[in-house]
């Protein structure tokens, strides 16, 4: 620094002239980390097709991976492609779908799966753009299938990689969704093939230990982290844990519990006991479920799964 900026500096700040170093994210150590300690799950393993990686993210959106694992399994035996899963009807698919959640997610599924096996020919497209046109396919899916199914070069943007992006790069402890977000991980992908698993592995270490409530710190891999540096400070927005009871969520559920087990559409009573302590808040339920074409009333008004109400 010359004796004139020096000056200046002292006179006018030296945040004026002295600027952060840029940050990023050494690829041999996450990459090197990721090959020992990833966790070992069946939609990473060798043999597994881009449909069945598509079949994963719908499931684990919103989903821990511990509900999704069996439910994932047992799918992939029963309809390992495309065209598989859309030959099932839509009623079957949102059985199978059981506990998940979100059953809206089931049935876009399905709907994928008929683009694909129809217009594709039962294989899924490789490219970002084309991954978009399908239905219940986002942007995150759409980079996620391109990146793990393909090995495509692409950021892939979930909750875990934001939250490992904006500690390690931005010195936060967590931001909500921001336009850079994608920018900032494109910078971070290494120039060669390991990019597709550098991106695996900054998603898994968001999951596994630079967690929102607990992150093992000590455990980290990598040597640079503004976050680390600056003390750890606390988010500026505290988030609002989900509740889940007494939710239209739970009644909806509870009605599709009832249809789900019965072979035969049910009568308006057999729905109606599900929930006796709000029943506007279980008409509702029941209207929404029908509106998102979950659920089919018949001619004589008794109530099926989609598929069912003929």
């Amino acid at each position: 620094m010359s004796a004139f900026h020096a000056d200046i500096g002292f006179e006018l700040g030296m945040s004026v002239i002295v600027h952060e170093s840029p940050m990023s994210i050494d690829p041999g150590q996450l990459v090197g980390w990721y090959e020992n300690a990833q966790r070992d799950l069946p939609w990473r393993r060798p043999g597994v097709s881009a449909w069945q990686i598509l079949v994963s993210e719908f499931m684990l959106q919103q989903t821990p991976v511990s509900r999704v694992e069996p439910i994932w399994l047992a799918w992939i035996e029963r309809w390992p492609t495309p065209s598989a899963t859309a030959a099932a009807g839509s009623a079957e698919v949102l059985r199978a779908w059981g506990k998940l959640g979100y059953p809206r997610r089931a049935k876009r599924l399905h709907e994928c799966a008929v683009v694909i096996a129809g217009e594709y020919g039962d294989e899924v497209p490789t490219d970002v753009e084309t991954l978009l046109t399908l239905p219940g396919v986002g942007a995150y899916t759409a980079r996620a299938v391109a990146c793990f199914a393909y090995s495509a070069s692409v950021p892939v943007v979930d909750t875990n990689v934001r939250r490992v992006v904006t500690r390690v790069l931005h010195g936060q402890a967590d931001a909500p969704p921001r336009a850079r977000d994608l920018d900032d991980v494109a910078a971070l992908l290494p120039a060669d093939e390991s990019a597709p698993i550098f991106s695996a592995a900054l998603m898994e270490l968001g999951a596994t230990v630079c967690t929102a409530r607990a992150p093992q710190c000590g455990t980290c891999p990598l040597s640079r982290c503004r976050w680390r540096t600056a003390g750890y400070p606390a988010a500026a927005i505290t988030k609002r844990v989900q509740r889940y009871a007494g939710t239209d969520r739970q009644v909806r559920g509870k009605l599709l519990d009832v249809l789900r087990d019965s072979s035969s559409p049910v009568t308006r009573a057999q729905l109606d006991v599900v929930w006796l302590t709000d029943t506007a808040q279980r008409d509702r339920a029941l209207d929404s479920l029908l509106v998102d074409g979950l659920v089919e009333q018949t001619v004589d008004g008794l109530f099926a799964l989609a598929g069912e109400g003929d």
